[in-house]
């Protein structure tokens, strides 16, 4: 198999587009997918064209509020095999047929590919498997014990930065995929997805037409863009906390006796730590009292947790090693406008 560092900065040009409309031959191989172990490499499956495009039926994707993972670029793609489809779910992560791959690789400009961690539906519920490249960018090796790399790039304003990336292990993608006892993907739900994706169209109106999807209403509740640069703060900050926390903060999942329910849907003001008391004291909450001081956010538990990189204290607790400094920004100002909120 051929590099794949290219064919990623590729899929990023759109390169892979050409793939979308049905000019390849590969395609992914269904029993290494529904095989009982993963694979010892990521080209096993045949997801991808030895160039790096999308086999014939994958398909580019993405969120319009991408998960912070220390300033890394994520491509997604999805595999809905043969002629199934995902079914419509309003409030919640779609509902895939056995089969279905969920991919999502990222990757640093000056690096290229770091890892590529893959979401299979087994009959018996999601595996999750993350996949390593290797210094060539040949192919990618499975890691369940995870791997570190030391990674100088830039920062959104073009100075240098150094990132000590962190590959999950498998414990790990339990920790933030768990839902109850079962694992389950976290994006692609209706209100990440209707907006123009990497294919330059409305996703859910493609997943549609491509066949993968069925079921979508004529109007979907999408949750506003982070990167807004004015208006709408509380639906900014709250689209930022449901796609980087709510996955943990949610009933089911890994954080959820922390009484901390992070999730857009939530309508509780307690439940979002609006002059909520933690649920435990100690480093996590500094010297502060409520988990979201109301026009304090000097004062928040949630701000102090998300402004620190100090291992037992800085939230979330995975997946970051750097302080996402607009997020922390949309956060603030939510907390601020709700001095005036009663």
């Amino acid at each position: 198999m051929r590099t794949f560092r290219a064919a990623f900065a590729g899929l990023i040009a759109g390169v892979m587009l050409a793939a979308c409309d049905g000019k390849t031959s590969t395609v992914p191989d269904l029993d290494v997918i529904l095989a009982d172990r993963p694979a010892a490499t990521l080209s096993a499956y045949r997801l991808f064209e030895d160039d790096g495009t999308p086999a014939s039926g994958v398909v580019p994707y993405d969120l319009i509020n991408p998960l912070f993972s220390d300033h890394a670029d994520k491509h997604r793609l999805v595999y809905v095999p043969g002629e199934q489809y995902a079914s419509y779910v309003a409030d919640d992560v779609f509902e895939f047929p056995v089969g279905s791959v969920l991919i999502k690789g990222f990757s640093y400009p000056e690096t290229g590919l770091v890892e590529t961690r893959l979401l299979i539906h087994k009959p018996d519920g999601w595996a999750a498997y993350p996949y390593v490249w290797d210094e060539d960018h040949s192919d990618a090796e499975y890691g369940p014990i995870g791997a570190r790399r030391t990674i100088e790039t830039m920062d959104p304003d073009g100075l240098p930065l150094t990132v000590n990336y962190s590959v999950p292990n498998q414990n790990q993608c339990k920790t933030c995929h768990q839902t109850g006892d079962d694992i389950s993907p976290i994006g692609p739900k209706a209100r990440n997805l209707d907006h123009v994706g990497p294919n330059g169209v409305a996703q859910l109106a493609d997943w549609t037409d491509r066949g993968i999807l069925r079921g979508v209403p004529i109007a979907v509740h999408a949750v506003p863009s982070v990167e807004l640069a004015e208006g709408d703060i509380a639906g900014r900050a709250r689209a930022y906390l449901d796609i980087n926390c709510a996955h943990c903060h949610k009933d089911g999942g890994s954080a959820s006796n922390s009484g901390l329910w992070l999730e857009w849907t939530e309508e509780s003001a307690v439940k979002l730590g609006i002059r909520k008391h933690p649920t435990a004291a100690g480093r996590g909450a500094g010297q502060h009292t409520f988990v979201v001081a109301a026009g304090a956010p000097e004062d928040s538990i949630l701000i102090h947790r998300m402004a620190s990189t100090e291992p037992g204290v800085a939230m979330p607790e995975l997946g970051r090693t750097l302080i996402d400094e607009a997020g922390v920004a949309a956060v603030r100002l939510w907390i601020e406008e709700l001095e005036n909120a009663g």
